[in-house]
Formats: structure tokens, C-alpha cells, sequence
């Protein structure tokens, strides 16, 4: 099969496709063939950890693993004899962040606990983009398991044009929420488009000083200091980040806790509890896709063998939305692969 891999950290340019072998699933794993994956700031972050601390799990000098890609959706083609949930031909999506990567591939292999299935009424596509970007941005506007955007609450999203970002948008309004979005320039127009109430060129502008005071901010990539977020709260507000260089998750981690001491209610912080690919939130956004109340932005496709340049493009900082990687179809020399299912030796 088809594959990205890549055998050092660097740029996208260390990437690259070759041939590897197509993995056969053995216990309760299952073989998927994947119709779709979309890219993340993640994957990026495997290639060049932006925390030294990753490399403690990634691997210190090099990466331990040569798989690279996060978010898939496909049909599985093969099962393991011990697997019970699923079977052949059905359709699935995953989010590989703790089942090794690999999303960027013909197929991938892992235990069926990392899948989940595809309604009927949703795409490969817009399945793709939802395990790791949408989940962030709905456990991003949730503090604890009561505190939630709300209908009246005036929400900042800093970076509402990327991969969080839009979902967060939508899954705001949808709550009833007055929603600000911050972009650069170029994409105030595609951000206006996702329904937001007022967007705000952060190139010109700070949201944090125009627009305020806000009872929820969400900053995807951890771009704004702690106190400033926390003067454009009001009391009881709330800010969050989801991500950013390792200096700002370390002070959002450890000073977030004291700054919001003795401010009126006010809390600052790094977004923590989160939960990758949980059930209920991706039944929750499944469900709003099929219903047409949440529309994944996807801004291009890029063929599997141009995985570096689909990197490239999000590295950039130039995506609109969701950035996709297609494998090619499941054909070979004009005859479609075979479905089949893996059993004992034995048996």
C-alpha cells in the first residue's frame, strides 16, 4: 500500500510517499481502507514538536513511529477473529491520536476500540474532519461537566478560519451565543460566512481591547497573554487555549491557575479534561452534521501522493477550514479489491 512517512523531524519537506506493506489485523484489530483523512495542527506537531516534552513520547532524537496522520474515515476491508463490534464493508472513523497515527495511507490497522461507526446520512468526507478538530472545539467551550456556552453569552474565538476554529463558530451560535471571530485579512470574508455576529482582523485590530468584554474566549493556538485575556472578561468569564509554543502552554498550565485568583470569578487558563474522540461529543457532532446545523468548512483535497504539500498548505497558515488527503480508489490493474475477513488458523 501507499503511505506518508517520514523518517526525522523537520518541515513537510521531510515527507514523503512510498510503498509499505499492507498490515493484516490479528486480535480485535480491523484493516480500514481509508476513503478520506484531513489534516491537523497536530500532525504538524509530530513533525516538528513545537513542546520539547513530545519528544520524551515521540521519540527523542527521531520519531519512534514513521506513520504520520491523525483523523481517517473509510470502510473496513478486514477484522481480527477476536473482533466483536464491527465486520466487513462497514463505515468508520477514528481519531489515531493514541493508536499510533497512520491516517495518511491506502489503509490502516488498529484495535477496534479506536473506531467508531458513520451514520448513513454523513460523508467520508465531512466525517474526516470531525475526530480531532470538531472535538476540540466542542470540549473547548465546556469547563467542567456543567459550565458550557450558553444562549446571551458574548464568545471571542481567536483563530475562528483553521481547523477548530469554524467548528467552534458554529457549535457557539448553535448554543445561542453572540460570537466574535478573530482571522487575518484574506479570510475575514470566508469567516463571516461560517455565521458569525461580528469579525475582527486581528492583523489591525485587537479583539481583546475592541469588542469586549466577553464571558468566553477561545484561543485555538494559545496567541494571546493570560492578562490580557483576563482583563477582556467580565466577571465569571472564562478563557481557554487549546494549544500554542510550549513557554505559553507552560504559563497557561501554571500561572492560569493563580491569575484567576481574586479576579472577580474570572478564569484563565489551558483547556484541560480533554477527552480524544469521546463518544458522546462526537455523537453529539454527528448528529448535528447529518441534521445540516453543522457544516464542516473544507477548503481543499490533496491526492495522497501530495501529503507534504497538504501540510504545507496548513503549515502556512493559509487554510480556510478542513485540509483533506484522498488515497486513491480502491482499484487494482481495473479489478476492485476483495473484502475479506481474518480468522484463526485454526479455525
Amino acid at each position: 500500500m501507499q503511505a506518508a512517512v517520514r523518517d526525522r523531524y523537520g518541515s513537510p519537506d521531510v515527507v514523503r510517499v512510498e510503498e509499505v506493506p499492507t498490515p493484516t489485523p490479528t486480535g480485535d484489530q480491523v484493516l480500514v481502507r481509508i476513503h478520506a483523512a484531513s489534516v491537523n495542527r497536530v500532525d504538524l506537531d509530530n513533525l516538528y514538536p513545537r513542546w520539547a516534552i513530545l519528544r520524551l513520547i515521540l521519540g527523542i532524537r527521531r520519531p519512534r513511529t514513521r506513520a504520520l496522520g491523525v483523523d481517517a474515515a473509510g470502510v473496513i476491508e478486514a477484522v481480527g477473529p477476536d473482533v466483536t463490534r464491527f465486520r466487513v464493508g462497514d463505515r468508520v472513523f477514528t481519531d489515531l491520536y493514541e493508536h499510533g497515527q497512520g491516517a495518511f495511507a491506502e489503509f490502516v490497522c488498529a484495535r477496534e476500540r479506536a473506531f467508531l461507526p458513520i451514520p448513513d446520512t454523513v460523508s467520508f468526507e465531512d466525517a474526516a474532519t470531525l475526530p480531532h478538530s470538531a472535538v476540540l472545539a466542542i470540549q473547548g467551550l465546556r469547563a467542567g461537566r456543567t459550565r458550557m456556552v450558553g444562549a446571551g453569552d458574548r464568545v471571542l474565538v481567536l483563530g475562528a478560519s483553521g481547523n477548530v476554529g469554524p467548528f467552534a463558530v458554529q457549535l457557539a451560535k448553535q448554543a445561542g451565543a453572540e460570537v466574535t471571530g478573530t482571522c487575518r485579512t484574506e479570510k475575514l470574508e470566508f469567516v463571516r460566512a461560517l455565521g458569525v455576529d461580528h469579525v475582527i482582523d486581528y492583523t489591525t485590530t485587537d479583539a481583546l481591547v475592541i469588542g469586549g468584554p466577553y464571558d468566553w474566549i477561545l484561543d485555538v493556538d494559545g496567541n494571546v497573554a493570560l492578562s490580557a485575556a483576563r482583563r477582556a472578561l467580565r466577571p465569571g468569564g472564562y478563557y481557554g487555549t487549546l494549544g500554542g509554543s510550549g513557554g505559553r502552554i507552560l504559563k497557561a498550565l501554571v500561572l492560569g491557575p493563580f491569575l484567576s485568583l481574586r479576579s472577580g470569578g474570572r478564569r484563565v487558563g489551558l483547556v484541560l479534561g480533554w477527552r480524544p474522540f469521546g463518544p458522546d461529543d462526537v455523537a453529539t457532532l454527528t448528529a448535528m452534521v447529518a441534521a445540516g446545523t453543522l457544516k464542516p468548512a473544507i477548503d481543499r483535497r490533496y491526492p495522497l501522493s501530495q501529503t507534504a504539500d497538504a501540510l504545507r498548505w496548513l503549515d502556512d497558515g493559509r487554510s480556510r477550514g478542513k485540509v483533506l488527503v484522498i488515497p486513491p480508489p480502491p482499484y487494482r490493474h481495473g479489478q476492485p479489491t476483495r473484502l475479506r475477513r481474518v480468522v484463526r488458523d485454526n479455525a
